[in-house]
């Protein structure tokens, strides 16, 4: 019987006193054998992360403090010294993780990067370790690879950006690869290219690979086996065929049915003949020019004419660059439009002054992708709630009444308001940006990526209730998104965005059912575990 890569015997990871639960991680067990993709999955704050990083020794010391055992082909991680430490890592296993550009080093180009590992890990002179940083460049499917040795890691995509960590982690043919969150921020073609290219890789190296995941359409996509994690322990594992459709545990039932359908889902939506927001012709045109070098104007929309009723969802999806939000910051005139139209209720707002636009910046709001980052982390969620309507002549009294009956409305304990940010989580922190969005009793709601940093089921809670506040104010909704599972469950409409213009549009039950366009129909092949119906708790 094959030996496996990784062997992790009742690990267990203690949180500092204080903490929500004693443990991080309780008693965890797992082995992932050679050439095998284990998938872990759970919602944030289920303990995989920290499983990851106990296994690269990256735990915070003194803070995270683990106990059991962790073997690599058979050697002992956690009594291992820093020493060790540093030579398994990149040599026998590497880590993958979430947010590249935050794993890159801004000032270094990514050629050298590469040629680093290298350097650390072997003899090689500087002119082979160059030869080889190109060819796993090419490995990884990079255009152009020796102009990208010398880009910054600014200068690529977040998709080439991803390539670029992968090919530093397969760079000395390590025995484990840990892939932490890999494809969470990529659209859905991008997202496709990296578990292929991963899934490519591993088979022909036959790398162990833990793969960490709150994604099931990613699971259905790569996965060989899936242990499910909750609250710090592993509720059910299997093979990926027998936990997506014969799942076991109630939590992983529910994690499953929180995943939304691809099949859009009925509505029964009242729409108003009323239009609320028109664009016609819209577009926005970046200059070139900078410090360093001439560049040519970028047109990152072109003439897009679209119209949102009263009550009713229109959905705009496309790829990471599509020129999605560059139409939704046109339109609540966070940027100012080149050219074309923007009607609120048939009054122009798209060339108004700043003065003359003042009023109707309360007619139209917006929730961003990132919570944590819209909300001032220095000011109480009441007096962040409380600030849009004092600035349009609420009084305070009237101001805080609106703010607690929100707070009920969107889920949250009204007596909250004297807490800050950092003390809520994601999903709650979301809630709270819906809420200070609602308290100035907007026309336009703009969900710009609103859901995307979610777990399921959070991201399920958060769709139903904006799809309840559309509802129950009769809002005109732009719901901004690169899900496609997403927009089935939400949008009326949809509009399908490629490189700044509008190629599709219609009902989702026409565009989800049958597509026209050559490009809506590629987003839909890439979408992950497309084979697989899943719940439709949205």
């Amino acid at each position: 019987m094959t030996e496996p890569v990784l062997s992790i015997k009742d690990l267990s990871v203690s949180l500092p006193a204080g903490a929500d639960r004693r443990n991080a991680v309780s008693r965890v067990n797992l082995d992932i054998n050679p050439g095998e993709i284990l998938c872990i999955v759970g919602e944030s704050g289920s303990g995989k992360s920290v499983t990851a990083q106990a296994v690269m020794g990256l735990l915070p010391k003194k803070q995270l403090l683990p106990t059991g055992e962790i073997r690599l082909e058979g050697e002992e991680l956690l009594s291992a010294g820093q020493t060790r430490l540093q030579a398994l890592r990149g040599s026998r296993m590497a880590m993958i993780f979430q947010e590249p550009m935050t794993a890159l080093n801004p000032v270094m180009t990514v050629g050298k990067q590469i040629a680093e590992v290298f350097e650390m890990h072997t003899k090689l002179s500087p002119a082979d370790r160059a030869v080889r940083a190109r060819k796993l460049m090419e490995s990884v499917h990079l255009p152009e690879p020796e102009r990208m040795l010398h880009a910054y890691p600014h200068q690529l995509s977040g998709g080439q950006r991803q390539r670029i960590m992968i090919a530093m982690a397969l760079a000395l043919d390590p025995v484990l690869l840990v892939a932490d969150e890999p494809t969470t921020a990529l659209d859905v073609t991008t997202q496709a290219q990296i578990l292929k290219l991963i899934r490519e890789l591993q088979r022909q190296h036959g790398t162990a690979v833990m793969f960490i995941t709150h994604d099931f359409g990613v699971v259905a996509e790569i996965a060989d086996r899936v242990a499910v994690m909750k609250s710090g322990e592993i509720v059910e594992t299997g093979t990926m065929a027998d936990v997506l459709t014969k799942p076991q545990h109630p939590y992983t039932k529910m994690l499953i049915a929180a995943v939304p359908s691809v099949v859009p889902k009925h509505r029964d939506v009242v729409v108003s003949s009323e239009v609320v927001l028109s664009t016609d012709h819209l577009t926005k045109i970046y200059a070139g020019g900078g410090f360093f070098q001439k560049q040519r104007p970028v047109r990152a929309v072109s003439d897009v004419a679209l119209t949102v009723r009263r009550g009713e969802t229109l959905g705009i999806v496309g790829e990471s660059g599509s020129g999605k939000s560059t139409v939704a910051r046109c339109i609540a005139r966070l940027i100012d439009p080149s050219e074309g139209s923007v009607k609120l209720i048939g009054e122009e707002i798209a060339t108004l002054s700043a003065s003359a636009l003042r009023p109707y910046r309360r007619r139209i709001q917006i929730v961003f992708q990132d919570p944590y980052r819209s909300l001032n982390p220095r000011r109480t969620i009441g007096k962040s709630l409380i600030e849009g309507a004092r600035n349009f002549g609420v009084s305070d009294k009237e101001a805080w009444s609106r703010a607690h009956e929100l707070l009920r409305l969107v889920g949250i304990d009204p007596s909250a308001v004297d807490r800050y940010p950092h003390q809520f989580s994601g999903g709650q922190r979301q809630r709270i940006c819906i809420a200070r969005a609602l308290i100035v009793e907007p026309e336009v709601l703009i969900a710009d990526e609103a859901v995307s940093a979610l777990d399921v089921s959070v991201q399920a809670q958060v769709l139903r209730l904006l799809d309840d506040i559309r509802q129950r104010f009769n809002l005109a909704m732009l719901f901004i998104t690169h899900d496609l599972r997403v927009a089935a469950q939400i949008c009326d409409r949809v509009a399908v965005m490629h490189r700044g213009v509008i190629v599709e549009m219609d009902s989702a039950q026409r565009i989800f059912t049958d597509p026209q366009h050559a490009y809506t129909r590629a987003l839909f092949d890439a979408a992950p575990g497309r084979g697989f119906t899943f719940g439709t708790a949205a």
